[in-house]
């Protein structure tokens, strides 16, 4: 019986992979469909704008030959993720603010927490191993880690200043978590994932090496972008309090 590849294909060598596109019409169409109806659900044109930058860098992720590399790196699959986390999902997750009055603290935790068990649970050993076996959970582990990226952006990027205590927390325990988990992978003694103990040579790495680089890509920017939403939060309260004292 023939062993399944990868939703991404095989292992890409350095030669072939800057023609290794990802150009699967169902993933253009969706993603092409769900921007479309984000755009058309914004109306101002700088939520456009980042709404149309997000998905475009979303795009770029799931398209580009980082698809392919991410089959042969472990540090690539962060790196894919981190891009989704990092950059589309706070990019989408701006574009559209919610009704602050109708904003629940129990969403905030909700959405933390979410996070927090999709990131630790698709990278462990098992079931990050298995999405290179089954295409479903491919996609389960990319929507349920960029769905819950999304979500919690939204409710750290759009809240009530009497809520800013609640944001900082949500923020920190992201934070915390995400380094942590970098930190898991970045300083283990071995390889941890099956997936990637036969492909990292070529590119000049261990799998050890590769992992660890990995865990460093999860670590420092993680811990940079929840440090920046923290800032960006007190300096909106600051903001209000200069005006309150110029009235």
């Amino acid at each position: 019986m023939l062993e399944q590849l990868p939703y991404c294909g095989s292992a890409p060598n350095p030669a072939e992979l800057l023609a290794r596109f990802n150009l699967d019409p169902i993933l253009i169409t969706t993603l092409v469909l769900i921007a479309g109806a984000h755009l058309a659900s914004v109306r101002a044109s700088v939520d456009k704008s980042r709404a149309a930058a997000g998905w475009f860098v979303a795009a770029a992720a799931f398209i580009s030959p980082l698809c392919a590399l991410s089959v042969a790196l472990f540090s690539a699959r962060i790196a894919q993720h981190m891009i989704l986390i990092l950059l589309a999902a706070p990019l989408i997750a701006s574009a559209r603010p919610v009704n602050v009055r109708q904003s629940r603290p129990t969403t905030l935790w909700a959405a933390v927490a979410i996070f927090c068990v999709s990131l630790w649970l698709w990278h462990m050993p098992v079931p990050y191993d298995a999405t290179f076996r089954s295409t479903a959970l491919y996609w389960l582990m990319h929507t349920s880690i960029f769905g819950s990226a999304i979500l919690l952006w939204h409710e750290l990027l759009h809240h009530r200043h009497d809520r800013i205590a609640a944001v900082l927390g949500a923020g920190a325990i992201t934070s915390i978590q995400m380094g942590l988990l970098g930190a898991v992978l970045a300083f283990a003694s071995h390889p941890l994932f099956l997936a990637h103990l036969t492909t990292t040579g070529v590119w000049g790495l261990t799998p050890l090496r590769d992992q660890q680089l990995g865990g460093i890509f999860m670590w420092v920017p993680g811990i940079a972008a929840f440090l920046w939403t923290a800032m960006r939060s007190l300096s909106r309260v600051w903001t209000n309090l200069e005006r309150v004292k110029a009235t």
